[in-house]
């Protein structure tokens, strides 16, 4: 029987297993930590966003082929995870129609976390926790596995699963980062992905707090990005879905250090030109502050006109031509200060890491070393809030269990 050795009992190394298991392999599951699966517990708002209900190929991130990312994502369509979740996982899942998300109908992350466990131990898989790996490395036909506190594993075929470097409470340091690295493994910079934004000594720092929906996009020398979402005014900066989407541009632009650096812009409504155009024509003793606080958060809506220069009592009969466009301009096209990131302590996801031009898109084999096998956050992918990420896992997760068991 062949022996399948997966590094780490995350989302994508416990789907690893599963497969591995099921396709006839001896399979053990090495975790650090004392129970796995801890991102999977903190997702969602501990809700869990197990996967997207519609999906986008577009919105993931890639510095490799885009057409190498797409057959790895089709190779464990949605509907099909979908369905192993409810058939297999015993667990039904429910649409969150607004945010186009689905989740555990028991709205518990854990029912997640212990379902994929429970179902990897019941196809025969060996689950060792408290066990960091130190490295691997290749012994005649095979490979070991060196362990900083037991012997080393001697196995036919290794999976690297074990995360990047984002929310390293959960137990991801880089591990397999730096083994796929020292294998000869072409690696794109890693950053943080999915991060909220800070800007020290901005004039929006008094609206903590305040959330609403925008439209923001990120422009930077050689890369962009767009999302409506969610808005977050924080403490430090903004946080919110639509500024994690986005938030991947600025942050290698602050670390590629371009001059000038990224250009963070927002349009604060729904409303365009046009419609803010109307929506300012003078209306009776209608005030300027009467006609943005229509649409806007009070605190907000003072300020926005106070940094268009504008009188916010002015009556919009008033209102002169220059200082309409002004407005407009603020309102549609406003100007985001922004001064770094929160980093991989709040990250969602590592971007960069292995390149995908090193990777049998089928089977997750490692084009460089023969019976090595690398699936999740460890290759040169994410996608945006929303279960894309927990899709890639899923899928580059199945598909390098099954190749690692089959594989001669």
């Amino acid at each position: 029987m062949k022996r399948v050795v997966v590094i780490g009992a995350g989302a994508a190394g416990t789907m690893a297993a599963i497969f591995a298991a099921g396709a006839g392999a001896e399979t053990i599951l090495l975790e650090r930590t004392k129970d796995g699966g801890r991102k999977i517990l903190i997702s969602g708002g501990g809700r869990c966003n197990i996967l997207p209900s519609r999906l986008d190929e577009s919105r993931f991130v890639t510095d490799s082929s885009s057409n190498t990312l797409r057959k790895i994502v089709r190779s464990w369509p949605l509907a099909e995870q979908i369905a192993f979740f409810e058939r297999d996982i015993g667990i039904p899942l429910v649409e969150e129609t607004e945010s186009v998300k689905l989740f555990p109908a028991s709205h518990k992350a854990r029912d997640v976390r212990d379902g994929l466990l429970s179902h990897a131990r019941a196809r025969g898989v060996t689950i060792r926790t408290d066990t960091l790996v130190s490295d691997v490395s290749r012994v005649d036909s095979g490979w070991s596995v060196a362990l900083t506190n037991a012997e080393p594993i001697r196995t036919d075929a290794v999976i690297i699963a074990s995360g990047g470097l984002s929310v390293p409470m959960t137990g991801s340091d880089g591990t397999g980062l730096r083994i796929a690295e020292k294998l000869g493994h072409t690696m794109h910079a890693t950053y943080a992905a999915l991060t909220p934004i800070v800007a020290s000594g901005s004039s929006f720092a008094g609206l903590s707090g305040v959330s609403l929906s925008v439209t923001l996009t990120a422009t930077a020398r050689d890369r962009s990005a767009a999302a409506t979402g969610g808005f977050l005014f924080t403490h430090a900066g903004y946080s919110g879905p639509s500024v994690l989407d986005v938030s991947h541009v600025l942050v290698r632009s602050r670390a590629e250090s371009d001059d000038p650096p990224a250009r963070f812009t927002v349009r604060w409504t729904a409303h365009g030109d046009a419609e803010w155009s109307e929506r300012l024509k003078p209306r009776g003793a209608r005030t300027v502050i009467g006609a943005v606080r229509a649409e806007l958060p009070d605190r907000l809506a003072a300020m926005l006109i106070h940094a268009a220069g504008v009188a916010p009592d002015r009556v919009l009969s008033e209102l002169l031509r220059d200082e309409r466009l002004r407005l407009i301009e603020t309102l549609v096209r406003g100007s985001l200060p922004w001064t770094g990131d929160e980093g991989y302590k709040k990250a969602e996801v590592t971007g960069g890491g292995v390149s995908l031009a090193e990777i049998d898109p089928r089977t997750m084999e490692s084009r460089r070393c023969a019976g090595l096998y690398l699936c999740g956050e460890v290759l040169d992918a994410f996608g945006p809030i929303g279960g894309y990420n927990f899709l890639w896992a899923w899928a580059t997760g199945r598909a390098a269990g099954i190749g690692a068991a089959r594989t001669q």
